[in-house]
């Protein structure tokens, strides 16, 4: 691709504090000028994210060399200036924004340029540009005003990408939907090393270890992304983003590491891991300033409205969470999944919460969550078998919540949900030890995209799961993301499943469709 130099000239001016975040403008000067012929910098892709109506987040990463052992990506240790343009069309002929950040190695010379002033419920085009060398294009969308009432909200929504269970066949079909934007609901990595995988056994030792140190993260970040699927489907749609457990560790629980037994058992130790950790995700990710973490902590819930039609409602239940009850793991006794001061939510994101169900007068209320909300009893008969790092250990905040809902009269409450590499619809009970409880909203949880392996349809397991759960309607244990069509009138949920993630270039069919009418909360296959 030729593209002229003329093209990349008008620069603003910005703080430094933009600059050094790679989120605002620079002059041109050369001081910043990334080395010419050094290789590809875009080997990571490019990505949009977080879209509101007026605005959105680029984001690219600089790296030569994705895998050098240092985390640096091959890139010298100096700040580098990008350029970037935004267009209308594909071919760049109306630019409606032109300008440049600079990459600190600070942050992994990866670079998060906020757009505004763009124009609601519109397509955009953009590129990045440096060195000499240019990216490929990528495509987002604004979403509508927030007093205008959209016909239609199409999107899908995915999680858990285990790269060493499977190749990531699933994201070049999501990238050829016609898709308003994705959501991801968490693990986009694992943070466990690598030795055998799908191709067999893992020779480089780079990748043998555990993640604990930001080198290793950044690593772990260039192998996942380095998948041309992934970087397909970022390419062609914004991304909303939260995490869950994997992006640190297995379970973490606020300060806690999964175990007493780890090298990080001490919280100390621990937080300073979540540093890492959460410093990797945000140069790897399209998050906007508002989620740059300060060391161990950061904000990532948050709302983003689709005009009157849907408020997302993102939510972070790992970083504010008490510990799992009764040494987390499954049980049909333990008691203090009860407990009342148990919290997945903390009280000022619950408070925020449940403020939001006060005052959002969207028709649809989405919220995305981590880990299953419903009751998930794995066996028939008078006990309750649950996981308890869900929300089936943190029964009294998941009544309050469903409660709240329900007293606030949210008009449509439904909870889209991964993390257990599985398929369901079900109904929210607000009281699930309740037969008689009414149903207040709705979930569907989405499957991993590869973790796990190939999957099966159905499952013995999987019969006893629904035998146990009358609230629960669908069940199915294949890889895939669940596509999502909303209109004033219904929502529809289209469960898209591969046969298989073991080999490349699977097919892709609609296993199930379940849909929700507006203000009713009982699910219906279509």
């Amino acid at each position: 691709m030729s593209v002229s130099r003329r093209r990349f000239i008008g620069f603003g001016g910005a703080g430094t504090a933009a600059v050094l975040l790679g989120t605002g403008s620079w002059d041109a000067s050369t001081t910043y000028a990334a080395p010419s012929g050094s290789g590809n910098p875009f080997t990571l892709g490019v990505a949009s994210g977080d879209p509101r109506y007026d605005s959105v987040v680029l984001w690219t990463r600089l790296a030569t060399d994705p895998y050098a052992v240092d985390g640096r990506g091959g890139m010298p240790d100096k700040p580098i200036r990008v350029e970037y343009e935004v267009a209308r069309d594909e071919h760049f002929r109306h630019i409606v924004r032109r300008s440049s950040v600079v990459a600190t190695p600070e942050l992994g010379h990866s670079i998060h340029p906020e757009i505004g002033g763009l124009a609601p419920n519109h397509e955009y085009y953009y590129r990045f540009r440096t060195g000499g060398e240019i990216s490929r294009t990528g495509r987002t969308r604004t979403t509508p005003h927030p007093l205008a009432s959209p016909r239609e909200l199409r999107f899908a929504f995915a999680s858990c990408n285990a790269w060493q269970d499977g190749y990531f066949t699933a994201y070049d079909h999501m990238a050829a939907e016609d898709l308003d934007l994705v959501v991801h609901l968490g693990d986009y990595l694992y943070e466990s090393g690598v030795r055998t995988n799908r191709r067999g056994v893992v020779t480089d030792p780079r990748f043998h270890t555990e993640t604990f140190d930001l080198a290793r993260y950044r690593l772990q970040y260039s192998l996942y992304k380095s998948e041309l699927p992934l970087q397909e489907a970022h390419a062609q749609h914004p991304w909303i983003h939260t995490f869950d457990d994997h992006e640190v560790e297995n379970n973490w629980a606020g300060d806690l590491s999964q175990a007493d037994t780890e090298p990080d058992q001490d919280p100390v130790v621990f937080r300073a891991r979540r540093a890492q950790a959460f410093q990797a995700m945000y140069e790897n990710l399209p998050l906007r300033h508002e989620q740059m973490p300060s060391g161990p902590d950061g904000r990532f819930h948050r709302r983003i409205p689709y005009g009157r039609l849907a408020d997302f409602t993102i939510l972070d239940t790992r970083q504010y969470r008490s510990d799992q009850p009764c040494g987390d793991g499954a049980s049909s006794t333990c008691d203090d999944r009860f407990d009342p001061d148990n919290t997945m939510l903390g009280g000022k994101q619950r408070q925020w919460l449940l403020d939001g169900f006060r005052t959002s007068r969207a028709r649809w209320q989405v919220l995305g969550n981590q880990a299953p909300m419903g009751q998930t009893d794995w066996t028939p008969g008078p006990e309750t078998h649950v996981w308890l790092d869900p929300w089936d250990g943190y029964v009294a905040e998941r009544n309050k919540v469903l409660a709240a809902a329900q007293d606030s009269g949210v008009r449509n409450l439904v909870v889209i949900t991964g993390d257990r590499h599985q398929n369901y619809a079900l109904e929210l009970k607000r009281d699930f030890a309740n037969p008689d409880s009414r149903t207040v909203g709705t979930e569907f949880v989405g499957t991993s995209i590869t973790s796990g392996g190939d999957g099966s349809d159905t499952t013995p397991q999987g019969e006893q799961f629904l035998a146990a759960n009358p609230h629960l309607k669908f069940f199915n244990s294949q890889r895939g993301y669940v596509r999502v069509t909303v209109d004033n009138h219904r929502w529809r949920s289209d469960f898209r499943v591969l046969p298989y993630v073991t080999k490349p270039d699977a097919s892709i069919t609609t296993r199930a469709t379940y849909v929700v009418e507006d203000r009713n909360p009982h699910v219906h296959v279509a």
